[in-house]
């Protein structure tokens, strides 16, 4: 037996077997306690809506949290993918795409439905300059436990992965926002709701490099 053969075989005797689901679990470890730590921020700086009972009657609400919650749920199972040596995004890009033009379809059916004199308030709420900044703060949490949890994974693209895990840490910011505001437009949650999910999605391609490196 070489020293090479000798060495390597010393190295696999230390190796212990991971127990199953153990990325799944770290995945849940490091997502829902940022997940619930946003919710409390959120809960801390904005307060809850005093008009929640009649909102939740309301479709519009339900569809904007969907939007958003299925971003997240798109973007997280892609992340979980691309955590794997071997793994790649699969059809995230499409589904994404379906999302977005489902949505779109939305915005559209009720600027059709709208007199004209709503649409710049449908379109510009009265929070679009707050919007994005406040969704990017929300995700931050959730980007920092998806990102501790890949810390343990193997991504081979790690810019991809910070991007996409930017996504899923947005559209997780979405979600919690969409419980504190009152905007009621469908144009404005596809334009407004969308750039702020996209500003962390360029944060984790800027920083997946540097903090995915393993």
């Amino acid at each position: 037996m070489t020293k090479t053969d000798d060495l390597i075989e010393r190295l696999a005797s230390d190796l212990k077997p991971v127990p199953r689901n153990a990325l799944w679990r770290r995945f849940a470890l490091g997502i829902l306690p940022a997940l619930g730590l946003s919710l409390l921020l959120m809960l801390i700086i904005l307060g809850p809506r005093v008009d929640m009972p009649n909102v939740l009657t309301l479709p519009v609400f339900w569809i904007k949290s969907a939007y958003n919650a299925l971003i997240a749920a798109a973007a997280f199972a892609a992340v979980f993918r691309l955590s794997r040596p071997d793994g790649s995004e699969g059809r995230f890009f499409g589904l994404l795409a379906l999302i977005f033009a489902a949505m779109a379809a939305v915005a559209v059916i009720q600027l059709l439905l709208a007199p004209s004199e709503s649409y710049r308030l449908l379109i510009l709420g009265s929070s679009a300059l707050h919007c994005p900044p406040l969704i990017a703060g929300f995700a931050i949490p959730v980007y920092a436990g998806t990102v501790w949890a890949l810390r343990r994974a193997a991504p081979v693209d790690l810019r991809l992965t910070g991007f996409v895990a930017g996504i899923a840490a947005g559209g997780a910011g979405a979600w919690v926002y969409s419980w504190f505001c009152t905007e009621n437009g469908m144009p404005f949650v596809l334009i407004w709701y969308t750039l702020g999910i996209l500003l962390i999605g360029a944060v984790g391609a800027m920083t997946g490099p540097r903090l995915l490196r393993w």
